[in-house]
Formats: C-alpha cells, sequence, structure tokens
C-alpha cells in the first residue's frame, strides 16, 4: 500500500524515484536540496511535495525517509535527522539510496527507533526523465521493516529487489561501476583512436557502438568464451605490441589502460590466464626496454 514519502537530497535518483512513486499513489512530503530554488524544481518535476532547503522536522512526519544524497553526506544527514526527529523517529523507515554503502550508516536514526535500510537501483540516471525501471535490479538490506518496504517499494516500481550483503556493497557497486562508467571511458577512449586515425567523430562512433552492441549481445546469448573476440582471444601478441606501438604520441594512459585491460582480459576470459599473463608481460617488459634504449616514448 502506497504511504507518506519524505526525500533528503532530491538529485537525480530521489527526483526519479520521486515521481514514480508519486504516479503511485504515494503521498510526497517534505523535499529537501541544498537551495529552495532547486528544492522548488524537483516538487515541480516530481509534481507533488514541500519543497525544503535544509532539514526540519517536517521530514520526519512521513512515514518513510528516503536519504538520496551523495556518499559522503549520508552519515551526516543520519545524525541531523536523529538530532530533529529524536523520538518521532520511532516506527518510521529510513532508506538511502547509496550503492556503496551499508545500512549501518544510518546508525543514528536506528538508535531513535526508526527501521533502516539501503534500497540502491541498479541503473543510471541521466536527470532527463524518469528511466525505465521495471526489470530493474534493486539492491536492498538492513533491519527486517525496512527491508520489507524497500521490497514492497521496488516490486511496485517493477524493479527487482535482491538482496546484498551490507558488507559486500562496495564489490556490488564496483562492478556497477566497471559496467558502466568504466565502460563509457573505455568508449570515449576508443572514440579517440578512431578520430587519432583520420575518422570524424560521428563516424567513430557511428563504426564502435554496433560493435559493443554485438559483443554485448553475443556475451548474454552465447556466453563469455563465444562473445571474445579481437587479437588476445586468438593469441596475437604482436597485434598487441603494435597497438601499443600505435598510441606512443598519446598521453600515457592510453597505453598503460590499453595493456591493463589486455591482462584482465587473460585473467577473467583465458583458459590459460598464466600462459596469457606471462605473454603479455614480455610485451610491456619489451615496451619498457625500448623506452629506456631510446630515452624517450616507446
Amino acid at each position: 500500500m502506497p504511504g507518506s514519502l519524505a526525500i533528503v537530497g532530491a538529485g537525480r535518483v530521489g527526483r526519479a524515484l520521486g515521481r514514480r512513486l508519486r504516479e503511485l499513489g504515494w503521498t510526497i512530503g517534505a523535499v529537501v536540496t541544498r537551495s529552495a530554488t532547486s528544492a522548488r524544481k524537483v516538487v515541480r518535476f516530481i509534481g507533488a511535495g514541500h519543497a525544503h532547503a535544509f532539514l526540519t522536522r517536517q521530514v520526519v512526519a512521513a512515514q518513510v525517509i528516503l536519504v538520496t544524497t551523495p556518499d559522503r553526506c549520508v552519515a551526516e544527514v543520519a545524525e541531523e535527522l536523529a538530532r530533529i526527529g529524536a523520538e518521532e523517529l520511532r516506527g518510521k523507515v529510513v532508506l538511502h539510496s547509496s550503492g556503496a554503502l551499508g545500512s549501518g550508516v544510518l546508525d543514528p536514526v536506528k538508535k531513535c527507533g526508526a527501521a533502516v535500510g539501503s534500497m540502491h537501483p541498479l541503473q543510471t540516471f541521466s536527470g532527463v526523465g524518469v528511466p525505465p525501471l521495471e526489470g530493474k535490479v534493486f539492491a536492498i538490506e538492513g533491519d527486517i521493516a525496512a527491508v520489507r518496504m524497500a521490497r514492497q517499494i521496488a516490486r511496485s516500481l517493477g524493479a527487482v529487489p535482491v538482496h546484498i550483503d551490507g558488507a559486500k556493497k562496495p564489490l556490488y557497486h564496483a562492478a556497477g561501476a566497471l559496467a558502466a562508467g568504466s565502460v563509457l571511458a573505455l568508449m570515449e577512449a576508443a572514440t579517440r583512436l578512431m578520430t587519432a586515425a583520420g575518422m570524424k567523430r560521428r563516424e567513430a562512433m557511428r563504426a564502435l557502438l554496433p560493435l559493443t552492441r554485438q559483443v554485448l549481445e553475443n556475451f548474454e546469448r552465447l556466453g563469455t568464451r563465444a562473445a571474445w573476440t579481437g587479437p588476445l582471444s586468438r593469441g596475437d601478441y604482436g597485434v598487441v605490441a603494435a597497438h601499443m606501438e600505435a598510441m606512443k604520441d598519446l598521453p600515457p594512459q592510453f597505453r598503460e589502460t590499453y595493456l591493463a585491460v589486455n591482462c584482465l582480459a587473460a585473467l577473467v576470459l583465458a583458459q590459460d590466464s598464466a600462459g596469457m599473463l606471462a605473454e603479455l608481460d614480455k610485451v610491456a617488459v619489451n615496451k619498457r626496454t625500448r623506452v629506456k634504449a631510446t630515452g624517450g616514448k616507446a
């Protein structure tokens, strides 16, 4: 059953969840951001709520308090909620949306009698509109009552609640960061290599995106080994060395990352990981030796 919800730190995640939950019948109470202006904008986006530029007792009037601030601010918010809410927090549910923090960071409000937990949607939020949440994983952990509420919220959104041990959340979050932000960095680096080779940026993106999509589709449909492609998958270390040589005039992070990613691929994809890593080490040693011999770039 929908209840009342206060949102503290209504950035991309908070405003998106607030809007969808309002559409599902939740009563939106206090919406707190860093300024009155931004809070009013968020209230307009959600379509309901009362804008606040700082925490007030109106926050603890809601049945559920959702903290969607940056990770570095969650502990501070918990302490301030405990200070202003005290015994009024008893029986409330306080959830934070951090992917890397466990519910322990909310201990100050737990000591006041609130049930605490974390509910992290494994989804990118651009800040433009509300992304589809149906079928997305929501990582959930915490007190029994908080977990029950988080599961209810996730399922009402069409999402899939999955339990993650609070102590293991940094690993879970690192996996998400690799699959999203790190992939984006690799795609941008690949795009810049293409433009360095003479392509226009739009041409480079048009060439690379279908390639990446196909590999991911193969990964999903056929599995890791069948999806793996490229010179390393064939053991063509000469081509790997040539790639690194071609990057000699680019910032060193390009070659360092290229080698590191190949080493990671050898570890997680190759049947003979030790042998492949030894060959890659030879490539790296040859490059370092050449740098010393020439006194310049490899």
